[in-house]
């Protein structure tokens, strides 16, 4: 084992500076790689660089946005099958359920890509007298999600985001 799979913060890979905690091939029940766990100021420091990125982000247009997730989309189509043999080694899973699990995340993606289309705004007359309602979807802000360990970062696609594997911290 020697590889320590670093924080991804601002675009970069950042070594941690805190503990680490080792990730086991299921398969065999030997550690694999250790994991950095960030340390508190790292944590803070990469809701600051989700932050600094969420103005140019949050300007960019929905049409932009969903040709970046098409080009994430065939880059899962494209290394998928790299992706489930990481997926086999961390979770144990079969190389054909993994494959599967891709395909899944593949999905997502995809119904992502579809942003221009749900963004649109609804406006509906005469709600009450004289009175019309407006819907304006808009981006609003940073997310932070505390998650399980083992969770795959499909969900809500083109986010400003930073997540957490909740084995990292106490609850």
């Amino acid at each position: 084992m020697t590889e320590t799979i670093p924080h991804f913060i601002g675009g970069k890979r950042i070594a941690g500076k805190g503990r680490t905690g080792l990730v086991f091939n299921p398969a065999f029940g030997k550690p694999s790689a250790s994991v950095a766990l960030a340390t508190a100021a790292e944590a803070r420091s990469a809701v600051e660089a989700a932050a600094a990125a969420w103005p140019a982000w949050s300007e960019t247009t929905p049409l932009r946005r969903a040709r970046i997730l098409n080009r994430f989309l065939r880059i899962l189509e494209e290394r998928g099958d790299e992706l489930a043999t990481l997926i086999s080694a961390e979770h144990g899973k079969v190389h054909s359920d993994a494959l599967g699990e891709i395909q899944r995340g593949m999905e997502v993606v995809e119904f992502a890509t579809a942003a221009p289309q749900l963004l649109k705004t609804e406006m509906t007359e005469n709600v009450g007298t004289r009175v019309d309602s407006h819907a304006l979807r808009q981006p609003l802000g940073v997310v932070v999600g505390i998650t399980p360990f083992n969770f795959r970062r499909w969900c809500r696609c083109g986010c400003s985001r930073w997540l957490w594997p909740a084995a990292t911290r106490s609850c």
